[in-house]
């Protein structure tokens, strides 16, 4: 059965990676990853919620397709780390997963987008009640600036600089329905 196309983009929505831009990305993101860890057996992907969760997902599935065995991932809330919950408001908490114990594994935590650094910084915090990894990797797929914190990404799909009021959505076809990365406007 045919997909029926998508109309034209809602006002305000700019896409940033279609589709198939999207796979390459990710594609290139798990080589990156793979080239960075010494034993591919030590790696734990750890999303950050909530669109972070499913992309660590996502990209356990093309790790494993690269690497021929199965990918530690889960999931990693910092939301009682965080130190801007009056700016940023609460949402419903998620309950952290970790499929194995991080003790000396090579942790890469994933999130969608990087915005000020205060998640990442919040989630590194988090991991630190978990235990002790050998190393810990970020992982975004988009940087959109503004960085109130010092942190960077070890790996990233693609800068963006953006205004403050826009946002970016990841959509992933599990999740959404479609694929793609879009910058919103007001």
């Amino acid at each position: 059965m045919a997909r029926p196309q998508a109309g034209p983009a809602p006002a305000g929505r700019l896409e940033l990676l279609s589709a198939q831009e999207l796979g390459r990305t990710l594609d290139r993101l798990a080589s990156q990853v793979l080239e960075a860890v010494a034993d591919s057996q030590e790696l734990v992907l750890l999303g950050i919620p909530t669109r972070g969760v499913d992309l660590a997902r996502v990209l356990a599935g093309r790790l494993e397709a690269i690497s021929g065995h199965p990918i530690a991932h889960g999931s990693l809330d910092p939301t009682f780390h965080r130190d801007d919950l009056e700016r940023v408001g609460t949402r419903l908490v998620e309950a952290t997963q970790l499929p194995v114990p991080v003790d000396a594994r090579q942790v890469v935590l994933v999130d969608d987008v990087i915005f000020t650094g205060r998640t990442v910084r919040a989630a590194l915090e988090a991991l630190q009640a978990w235990g002790r990894p050998r190393r810990v990797l970020l992982l975004v797929m988009v940087d959109r600036g503004h960085r109130e914190v010092p942190i960077q990404p070890d790996f990233c799909g693609r800068v963006v600089p953006t205004a403050r009021h826009e946002t970016i959505q990841l959509c992933l076809q599990a999740v959404d329905g479609e694929e793609g990365v879009y910058l919103l406007r007001d």
